[in-house]
């Protein structure tokens, strides 16, 4: 009874996520996986390797027949070769000597049917056997007698056909025939020799190939027709069929035929230089014997499988969950925030160590969690001073090489006044050592910003900057408008033929502050604008550190939902929105005024 209860407990109460039943259902998916794939591995292998061997096979057959019937014919031509010496080079076409020459021959091979010589316009010069011609045999008209007139010189091999040429019985048979020069009456004459064998030996190569029980060979010439089949007399009867179409398509090889009805292997060889091929037809359903056993024993094999791993899974899985659960227990006291819980659960060594782990974990958590609030707020003040120092030096650097090149042109009041602005601008920047100064003190330090690099560049620009009031008493970081501006001037006014303007403005909606820099510049490609804030942006100039910084430091103080964003259109100019939340200055002042 223990064991059922044990075997069907991850049933009991199932869900998907147990352990027990993860681990139970994932042996029994692998197990299942790896049956399958090894058992079609095999299957396929074995059938594969199965018809492989087949077709190799047949093709070795094929290829022996073929191989005999190419000999049998070179045989056939070197008998016409003789044939055709004997005849050119007799003295007397009618000659007795020929005659019992040419009879010899044909008493020697019992495939040889007839030797007849014929002159071009069709009559019978001599024969052998000495038979008379029929009346109406049409002899210029036959395909072997036209063939070697229209091929002179050369030996043509015809289609298999009904002899008709003689009294004599009819049978089939192949004609050699050949356009030859012979002597008579002392005179050159050029007339058709012709060489008739029957399909005796034909018959016999044939019939002893084996293709398996139901497997034979057969022969056609180069248009289809037949040369030999086994069930000849069925197939001249209609009865039975040979789909010869794809057959005429191949010179060599092997397809997969269901014309039938039946999956059937043909096999293809072309007899040279005859041009007939020889057709080997293989079943399919003999190839494969075996597969119906395979898939017995695959489906047998998988069931025991299955029902061992099924009992092997649930068996170990038990054992691995029943100290998990305890631990669970146990560590539920934890989230209910009992850190002093201690944990003590037996069982694997692997669930006591973990048990260990988590109580010297529970010790150590407030320390980490004190340790990394104290880390992470000197890492962000220290951000902030590193990003503060960058962009102080940058600025200062540019005014102080402004007003030199001023002073060198004797442009004293432009120097006062600039030297004025700078004064004030950095009476600001400093603000008691405080980094959040009020938007109206933010928007003063900027309009000395451009007092200053309108000077330096001539008027080349006008400038406006307006704020709501609500807005002018909100709080903000310091020093966040004027790599913006200078890097409008300098990317986006400097290059510019007309006179430039830049505008700054400031306003709360939907409980955010925003400030607003926008100008009428050159504009900036796509290219720049993704890359600006990423650090990939292709500007050389100074000023792309600046408003990396500016981004930076907002999303460091204020959050990542903050910071800066950019819309540009070439030839159009550029706008940048600061988003900001709204911070009164009393709030402010209660947070410590300070990053």
């Amino acid at each position: 009874m223990r064991f059922w209860r044990v075997l069907f407990q991850p049933f009991s109460r199932f869900h998907y996520k147990k352990i027990q039943v993860i681990i139970t259902l994932s042996f029994m998916l692998v197990t299942i996986i790896t049956v399958l794939l090894v058992s079609i591995m095999l299957y396929n292998r074995f059938s594969k390797s199965s018809e492989e061997n087949t077709v190799l096979n047949i093709g070795q057959i094929i290829d022996q027949v073929n191989s005999n019937l190419e000999f049998y014919v070179l045989g056939m031509k070197d008998i016409f070769q003789v044939v055709e010496e004997s005849v050119g080079n007799a003295p007397l076409i009618s000659g007795e000597q020929l005659r019992s020459q040419l009879g010899t021959i044909l008493k020697t091979r019992q495939d040889l049917v007839s030797i007849a010589l014929f002159t071009k316009d069709g009559q019978l010069v001599w024969n052998t056997p000495n038979e008379q011609m029929r009346p109406n045999s049409r002899l210029t008209r036959q395909g072997w007698f036209e063939a070697a007139q229209e091929h002179p010189g050369l030996l043509q091999f015809s289609a298999p056909h009904i002899q008709n040429v003689f009294k004599s019985p009819y049978r089939w048979v192949v004609s050699m025939s050949k356009e030859i020069t012979y002597t008579d009456g002392g005179a050159k004459k050029k007339g058709i020799l012709d060489v008739d064998i029957n399909f005796r030996t034909i018959d016999e190569l044939s019939k002893r190939v084996s293709l398996g029980k139901k497997g034979y060979v057969y022969i056609i010439d180069g248009v289809g027709n037949m040369v030999y089949h086994p069930q000849q007399q069925l197939i001249y009867a209609g009865l039975k069929y040979e789909n010869l179409e794809p057959v005429l398509n191949y010179q060599y090889g092997n397809y997969t035929d269901d014309s039938t009805g039946e999956e059937r292997i043909i096999t293809i060889k072309t007899v040279q230089p005859t041009g007939w091929k020889v057709v080997g037809v293989t079943y399919a359903d003999e190839i494969m014997t075996t597969k119906k056993d395979l898939n017995t024993f695959m489906i047998g094999f998988l069931l025991i499988m299955l029902s061992i791993v099924l009992i092997v899974s649930v068996l170990v899985s038990y054992r691995i969950a029943k100290p998990l659960r305890t631990l669970e227990r146990s560590v539920k006291k934890v989230e209910k925030g009992d850190f002093g819980a201690i944990i003590d659960v037996s069982g694997a060594y692997e669930v006591e160590q973990l048990s260990k782990r988590f109580n010297l974990m529970i010790r150590r958590i407030r320390e980490l969690m004190d340790q990394i609030i104290l880390e992470q707020e000197a890492k962000r003040k220290s951000e902030l001073e590193v990003l503060q120092a960058q962009i102080n030096p940058h600025f200062l650097y540019n005014t102080l090489n402004s007003v030199t090149r001023m002073a060198e042109m004797g442009r004293k009041e432009e120097v006062v006044t600039t030297i004025t602005s700078l004064s004030r601008f950095f009476r600001i920047s400093l603000s008691k050592g405080s980094n959040i100064i009020p938007v109206q003190d933010e928007l003063e330090h900027i309009r000395n910003y451009l007092i200053i690099q309108k000077i330096r560049f001539k008027n080349k620009f006008q400038y406006a900057i307006e704020a709501q009031d609500e807005a002018l008493s909100c709080m903000t970081l310091k020093l966040i408008l004027q790599p913006l501006v200078e890097n409008a001037i300098h990317h986006g006014i400097e290059m510019m033929v007309d006179e430039g303007f830049i505008g700054i403005y400031a306003w709360i909606e939907e409980e955010s502050l925003f400030i607003r820099v926008t100008d009428n510049g050159i504009g900036m490609s796509e290219d720049v604008l993704r890359g600006i804030l990423s650090g990939k942006s292709r500007q050389d100039s100074g000023s792309g550190v600046g408003v990396r910084n500016v981004h930076e430091r907002i999303s460091l103080y204020y959050g990542k939902p903050y910071g800066l964003t950019f819309e540009s259109e070439l030839e159009e100019g550029t706008s940048v929105t600061v988003k900001l939340p709204v911070v009164p200055a009393s709030a402010e002042s209660d947070h410590g005024g300070s990053a």
